[in-house]
Formats: structure tokens, C-alpha cells, sequence
């Protein structure tokens, strides 16, 4: 008899093969995976023949499953399966809500386990050539949600702007232009900030440029969700920002006659 078990594993920033070793073995091992929209579709390839596979993927804007009803879902199938895989795009601890679904786990007698994953917030930048710290630049960063629950903008972004430090704001594309008043309004349009779609992966977009024009640098390209916002010195270390710079350059030195 198989012992009903809930294992938490980071599936990194999408590339498959970012994952860790040791999650990639433990899906090998799964008798059923609950995965996210995040999570690489790739790596269920690894999974046995036998395990039962099922999405409960969630996304801005997109019809997805409850919270509560995914807790339901992973005591039914470990109770039902045995070995549950909860796969969770990035680390199941950075905005992946992980804890909640580990706390519900152990109340309900299951055994529990969490293989960290590699943090899209540090992965993704670095994918599009970003440092999130660099000597010179910047000395920290914060990393902060887009939005609350409610659909507000975090109070942690205001406070944010007033510091000298990167900035990596996930799950914040829909507000781009609301967060980048934010900046401006502490002085800061000038300063660069990237946009990252899809990251690690090979149909990866990155917009840059200044706080000042990023939202309609953003709607002009016709980025979407998921994507990573960048802002700090560093975000001039993409080429996509020095790219952006030269044509601005370019388009300013045209003379019409």
C-alpha cells in the first residue's frame, strides 16, 4: 500500500532544462503530477507510463482552478495515487502560493516534501543578459508581486520606487503603465527598465527602454502575459535596451527638409 504523499517541486522558469536533478528524479517517481500553466509541458515526458497527469495551470485572465479546489485535488489523488507531484513553474515558495498547499497536506495526514526550483525572478533576467546586482549598479534587489488579490497595485512597489536598488516585479505586465507612474513620480522616468516575455525559452521577447515611454513600448510590440518587469541601471546591460537606445538616437538626429 502506497503511502499518500504530497511533493512540491520547483519546475524553474520554463526552459525544461532548468530544473533540478533532484525534482526531475522525483517526477520519475510520481504516481500522478499536478502541474501549472508555468511549468514546462516537457518534463512530464518524464514521468511513469502509469502516472496520472492533470492541469490545474492558473494565469491572469485566464479561467483557471481554484486554489481550494486544487488543495481537494492533491489529498484525493494521494490518498487515490500514492507519490503526488505538485509541479509549480519557478520555486513553489516565490508567489507559487506552495506553502499554502503544504500546510493543507499536513493537516490532512499526508507526508510532505519540497525540492526547491530556480526563482524565474532572478533566472529570467539573467536569460536576457540582466544582472539583477552588478558593481556599479546596483547593491540589492527587490522582488515583489505586481498586483494584490484585490487587483491594487502592492504597496511594496511604492516603496520600491524610492530606492536605488533593482527592481524584478512579477505578475505586473497588465499594470505596467500604472506601476510606471509609480517611478515617474519619484523622478525616475529616465530610468531603464526591461520587459521580459516567456524567458529561458526560445520564443522569449525582451522590450526595454526608459520608465517614461515602457508602456507603449510594451503595447506597440504586443508583449503578454507571463513576463518580468526589470527596472534599475542594470536593465541598460540588455541589448534589447541598447537597441532601443540607438534607434531612439537614430529617429532624434533626422532632420526633415
Amino acid at each position: 500500500m502506497k503511502i499518500p504523499k504530497l511533493t512540491l517541486v520547483g519546475a524553474g522558469p520554463g526552459d525544461p532544462e532548468l530544473i533540478t536533478l533532484k525534482g526531475l528524479k522525483a517526477i520519475q517517481k510520481a504516481d500522478a503530477i499536478l502541474y501549472d500553466s508555468l511549468a514546462s509541458k516537457e518534463l512530464l515526458e518524464y514521468a511513469p507510463k502509469s502516472c496520472k497527469l492533470l492541469y490545474v495551470g492558473k494565469r491572469h485572465g485566464c479561467k483557471s482552478s481554484k486554489q481550494e479546489a486544487i488543495h481537494d485535488l492533491i489529498v484525493h489523488c494521494a490518498k487515490k495515487y500514492g507519490n503526488v507531484i505538485r509541479l509549480k513553474g519557478g520555486d513553489p515558495f516565490v508567489f507559487g502560493r506552495g506553502y499554502e498547499e503544504l500546510q493543507f497536506a499536513i493537516q490532512h495526514g499526508l507526508s510532505v516534501e519540497v525540492i526547491p526550483g530556480i526563482s524565474s525572478c532572478i533566472s529570467v533576467p539573467a536569460s536576457a543578459g540582466i544582472p539583477i546586482t552588478h558593481r556599479g549598479f546596483s547593491e540589492g534587489f527587490w522582488v515583489t508581486t505586481g498586483t494584490l488579490k484585490t487587483g491594487e497595485i502592492s504597496s511594496d512597489i511604492y516603496l520600491a520606487a524610492k530606492s536605488n536598488s533593482t527592481v524584478v516585479i512579477l505578475m505586473g505586465l497588465h499594470k505596467i503603465a500604472a506601476i510606471a507612474d509609480i517611478f515617474i513620480k519619484e523622478g525616475k522616468g529616465a530610468t531603464p527598465v526591461a520587459v521580459i516575455q516567456n524567458g529561458s525559452l526560445p520564443e522569449s521577447k525582451v522590450v526595454a527602454g526608459n520608465l517614461a515611454d515602457i508602456a507603449d513600448l510594451v503595447f506597440n510590440k504586443g508583449l503578454k502575459s507571463p513576463a518580468i518587469i526589470v527596472i534599475g541601471e542594470v536593465a541598460k546591460l540588455t541589448p534589447a535596451y541598447l537597441a532601443e537606445m540607438s534607434t531612439l538616437a537614430e529617429s532624434e538626429s533626422r532632420v526633415d527638409f
